[in-house]
């Protein structure tokens, strides 16, 4: 008599059932000896039961005595498997994801919805934790640290900076270790960081009521202001390799081989109070760890592979190897392989031919896909500047209205809280595009194109920097004409005419990022699509560090023979609004730049 449990899995095809009749799809018969329960499993069918004979046949069954055994129950479910066999579901996943023992994941017990939403959860906590001191760190070093407005925006534009570099960083190491490992360390320095921060801010916030406008904190001791920036910059490591892994790690959980979990990927991708604030944040990411270790068993992971600079450090060496070497002029004895050998409609492409001798020893698609990223370049260096502008929001706008009049009726409008323009206007657009942008386009141009192409969408965000720029100036020139002339920086301007230049920054915001991502991913080649994160993160970090560098080279120009400076420690003493007309004009002459780019980028 059976009476034990069996479990049957398959790779590819499996059939688990009970009952009066039984059939898989492998073409096999083979009686069984019921005195003991058997696991036959094999390469792409397997097939796990019990009975006086077993039939594995997509076409004949053969009974089975449930009355020798009533613990038997009759259980089926049956589901067509592709070719018109009846079986169940697969129970692994295709696309070679493991589970945490290192295992092939079996769909049910991992991934999914469930797991997928926890790490946006987890996600999600972190940005809200790091949006918060990102809002507010340009205002916490000029009142709490003491810094000048051109040195906390230094401070800023370095962090930053930073952030952006570190999420690199982490892209790239979850190449090799994997992306559940780096989002542990991510999260344990950026929790490690936030509880530094907070406590750190209970000796920096003093005497009691100080960091609000107006008011100085006392100057602090060395090792308050090194555990001050000890703390950002484990944030600033941990939330940049967050924000570059759990996302992806997110769309992991779903099998791009199974129909049903492929459609799901694609819609799963489709001042003062201090204390209070830094807590609150800290809370939030201590939170979010929690969420990312809570389904540890549940995650599906897949094994380190390696990056794309490694296909691109071969198609180099390889053509300098080949540097005396003479290529066929019709391409003979060059590496053909991939969809060049497949099919004809893709050509070996004339420009770049010193990169082509690669091709005697290596594939031509993976020459070509260098040539694709050398002929990016160029336009990816054209939208570094977009960070310069950008980070201007929270760093000198913030700093601008924190000079301003913040009364309305008995409330005082926070600086940082001026951003909220930014987001609405830079949502608004995306959501509305269809709607607003392309109708606009389709009666300027007096055509029936359904879009503006990602190139045309870049440069308009330029424009729109520029405009935003342009009246960023004006306002603080009106501002620097109603300031009040005593040591306070403080003018009866009020902080409510800033909001078109946020709106208008929220509208290039929209343009620029959601077309470059747009560009990227169209262009960049299959092979090398990690790329495609790493070029938008290294636009950010290198966009962090060259504003840092032109502020300082301005301050060091503007403030010589005893003058003030553009940007002083008093904006009343200096000239922001030139500072503001030099990034117009330094952005107008990258969009030009860009211009010339665009239109010799091949098409």
């Amino acid at each position: 008599m059976l009476s034990q449990a069996f479990e049957m899995q398959q790779s590819g095809n499996e059939m688990v059932g009970f009952g009066d009749d039984l059939v898989a799809p492998v073409i096999e018969t083979r009686p069984v000896d019921t005195a003991a329960a058997f696991e036959m499993q094999q390469s792409g069918n397997e097939m796990v039961g019990f009975g006086d004979d077993l039939v594995a046949s997509g076409i004949e069954t053969l009974p089975v005595d449930t009355a020798a055994d009533p613990w038997i129950p009759k259980v089926f479910e049956l589901r067509q498997s592709g070719n018109g066999e009846e079986g169940l579901p697969p129970a692994h996943t295709k696309d070679g994801s493991l589970d945490r023992f290192g295992k092939s994941a079996v769909r049910g017990r991992t991934g999914g919805w469930k797991s997928g939403l926890v790490l946006l959860v987890s996600q999600g906590k972190v940005t809200i934790a790091f949006f918060v001191l990102e809002a507010r760190i340009v205002l916490f070093t000029k009142y709490v640290m003491r810094q000048t407005n051109a040195e906390a925006e230094s401070t800023f534009s370095l962090w930053m900076g930073t952030v952006y570099l570190c999420s690199l960083v982490g892209g790239f190491l979850s190449d090799y270790l994997g992306r559940y490992l780096i989002s542990i360390y991510a999260q344990v320095f950026l929790t490690v960081g936030f509880v530094l921060l907070s406590a750190s801010a209970h000796a920096l916030l003093k005497p009691h009521g100080c960091g609000v406008i107006g008011k100085l904190c006392d100057p602090h001791a060395p090792l308050e202001v090194s555990m001050f920036y000890i703390s950002i910059y484990l944030i600033a490591l941990g939330n940049g390799a967050c924000e570059s892994i759990l996302a992806t790690f997110a769309a992991d959980q779903f099998d791009e081989e199974d129909p049903a979990e492929k459609q799901f990927k694609t819609s799963f991708e489709s001042t003062g109070n201090w204390l209070p604030i830094f807590w609150i944040s800290t809370g939030c990411v201590i939170t979010a760890l929690v969420f990312l270790l809570s389904l540890t068993r549940r995650y599906r992971r897949f094994k380190p592979s390696g990056n794309s600079f490694l296909r691109i450090a071969q198609v180099i060496m390889g053509s300098w190897r080949n540097r005396n070497l003479q290529v066929p002029s019709r391409g003979e004895g060059l590496l053909y392989g991939g969809e060049w050998e497949i099919d004809g409609t893709r050509r070996k492409t004339d420009d770049l031919k010193f990169l082509d001798k690669a091709a005697i020893n290596i594939p031509i698609t993976q020459v070509e896909e260098v040539k694709g990223i050398l002929r990016l370049l160029p336009v990816w260096l054209c939208t570094i500047w977009s960070s310069v502008v950008f980070l201007q929001t929270p760093s000198l706008f913030t700093e601008q209205g924190a000079a301003m009049d913040r009364t309305i009726l008995h409330f005082q409008v926070p600086p940082a809280g001026m951003i909220a323009f930014d987001i609405i206007s830079t949502s608004t657009l995306i959501v509305f595009y269809d709607k607003l942008i392309v109708p606009l386009h389709i009666k300027l141009t007096k055509t029936q194109s359904k879009t503006l192409a990602e190139l045309q969408r870049i440069g308009t965000g330029f424009v729109i920097a520029v405009v935003t720029m342009l009246f960023a100036g004006l306002v603080e020139q009106q501002r620097l004409k109603y300031s009040d002339g005593s040591t306070k920086e403080m003018s009866s301007l009020h902080i409510l005419w800033q909001i078109p230049q946020y709106i208008l920054m929220g509208a290039s915001k929209a343009m620029v990022c959601v077309a470059e991502k747009e560009f990227f991913a169209a262009q960049i080649p299959d092979g090398l699509k990690s790329l495609e994160m790493i070029l938008s993160f290294c636009c950010s970090a290198l966009g962090g560090y060259m504003c840092h560098t032109i502020l300082w080279v301005v301050n060091k120009i503007s403030a010589s023979n005893g003058k003030a400076g553009w940007v002083p420690p008093n904006l009343n003493d200096g000239h922001a609004d030139r500072f503001f007309f030099l990034l117009a004009a330094l952005t107008m002459l990258n969009l030009g730049l860009f211009v010339m780019c665009a239109y010799r980028y091949p098409r």
